[in-house]
């Protein structure tokens, strides 16, 4: 019965003195001492019970045992070094895994220009998208289900996340050509909210900063549409049913080619996005690489971004 494994080392010598023929240049190729590589090739007999070598005075001949020995080893030491090279490949995010949270109309507007960059330099990690309202963005982040988050806010609510300012994102006014921002102007926020108006849901931050736009000039808002989807708000603006506000990077979620855009200046708000990821938590390699890209990276020239 074989009491002691022996190890890669041990395959290691076992191959070097097949290969050198002699104990002295095995034992030159391995920075060992003639000795030390003799007695390591007994030590590994005596764990094996069997003598893997013929030795005489000027020559080492593997025996049976060595030889099979031999073909064994090679298969261990080559599977050692795919193994050891994949490894590699994972602390250097050549490969891995990659989940992204984020709010619609970051995944739309912000997350594409990253993305794009980003697997030019890592085209084998492999990403997954998951957008979601901000609450299920902090859930996802939070729970694991998601390595980095992009959401709008803060979450000093919740102890286990961090949040990281990126860039502030300007609300606009949006309406069809022949509605009532035809004129070219900017507009006051009570104008706005005095037009039909197509609002986000409650429990969205885009409806939060609406409603807190109001409440600084003492008014409330009473939609005439309430949807939850930025693509169901574009849709009715365009068919000229309402107006509505909406950060700038939610625009390539609409169709806004026919629509127009007008400045709100008075609104005295703007929806902070930045980046959510659990506190005292090491990320995996391809997560800080995609960190360190968004640390790196170009924000569009229409928000801007805060220090980092």
């Amino acid at each position: 019965m074989i009491r002691n494994n022996i190890d890669i080392a041990d395959y290691q010598a076992l191959l070097t003195l097949i290969r050198a023929g002699s104990f002295r240049a095995a034992a030159d190729e391995l920075g060992l001492s003639p000795s030390a590589m003799s007695r390591q090739i007994s030590a590994i007999e005596e764990k094996l019970n069997t003598r893997l070598f013929d030795r005489d005075t000027r020559n080492v001949t593997p025996t049976l045992s060595g030889q099979v020995l031999a073909r064994i080893a090679e298969r261990m030491l080559n599977t050692a070094q795919d193994g050891l090279a994949e490894f590699e490949a994972h602390l250097s995010a050549r490969n891995g895994h990659l989940t992204i949270a984020g709010l619609p109309s970051v995944t739309a507007g912000l997350l594409p220009g990253l993305l794009k960059s980003f697997t030019t330099d890592y085209p084998d990690v492999d990403l997954r998208i998951m957008d979601a309202l901000s609450g299920s963005v902090l859930d996802a982040v939070e729970a694991g289900v998601a390595d980095i988050g992009f959401t709008a806010g803060t979450v000093s609510a919740r102890s286990r996340l961090s949040f990281q300012p990126l860039m502030d994102d300007t609300f606009v006014a949006i309406g069809a050509p022949d509605g009532p921002l035809a004129e070219d102007r900017p507009y006051r926020w009570s104008e706005v909210i005095a037009m039909p108006f197509i609002a986000m849901a409650q429990g969205t931050s885009v409806r939060e900063l609406l409603d807190a736009a109001c409440l600084r000039i003492g008014m409330s808002l009473t939609p005439r549409f309430q949807v939850s989807h930025l693509a169901t708000a574009g849709a009715l603006v365009a068919e000229g049913l309402g107006i509505t506000a909406l950060p700038s990077l939610t625009l390539p979620v609409l169709r806004t080619e026919t629509l127009l855009l007008r400045d709100i200046s008075d609104f005295g708000a703007r929806r902070r996005i930045g980046l959510v990821r659990r506190s005292g938590r090491s990320l995996s390699p391809a997560s800080q690489a995609f960190l360190d890209h968004v640390h790196r990276y170009d924000f569009p020239k229409t928000q801007w971004r805060t220090a980092l």
